[in-house]
């Protein structure tokens, strides 16, 4: 039961990052786009865009992928690993905090942020400064 709650947590803060930062999102999709634009011009025309259909046309023609492709592709799982790596740090950080103040929200949407938010005075110094470490703060 705790692990679930941490990786609803986490993923609730990695929607919540995701959605306040569409810029840094909507860079690292246009970065795999470009590395990888041979191949989804190849092997992805046909391929409706969006809910990771690229991507997954991408993982079945993984044989056949350019060094510029294969490094756009690591490039955005190591910079999608350190925003995971991050939200983990403030979940850990914050595990009490969210229990003692949040544990009734659902999370998505940017609830749980908020409800960390309207709490934020009575927020431990450990998960404030967890926060405030990874530059995480409701847009």
């Amino acid at each position: 039961m705790k692990s679930r709650f941490v990786v609803a947590l986490v993923l609730g803060l990695f929607m919540v990052f995701l959605a306040g930062n569409a810029f840094a999102l909507e860079q690292l999709v246009e970065s795999v786009v470009k590395g990888c634009e041979k191949e989804l011009n190849t092997y992805c025309s046909q391929v409706t865009p969006g809910q990771g259909r690229g991507l997954a046309c991408l993982y079945a023609h993984n044989d056949k992928l350019s060094g510029q492709c294969e490094y756009a592709l690591y490039d955005a799982a190591v910079q999608l690993e350190r925003v995971v790596a991050a939200l983990s740090y403030v979940a850990n950080e914050c595990r009490d905090d969210l229990k003692s103040y949040c544990s009734g929200v659902q999370p998505g949407e940017g609830r749980i942020m908020e409800c960390m938010e309207q709490n934020k005075d009575k927020l431990s110094e450990r998960c404030r400064g967890a926060i405030s470490d990874v530059g995480l703060r409701r847009r």
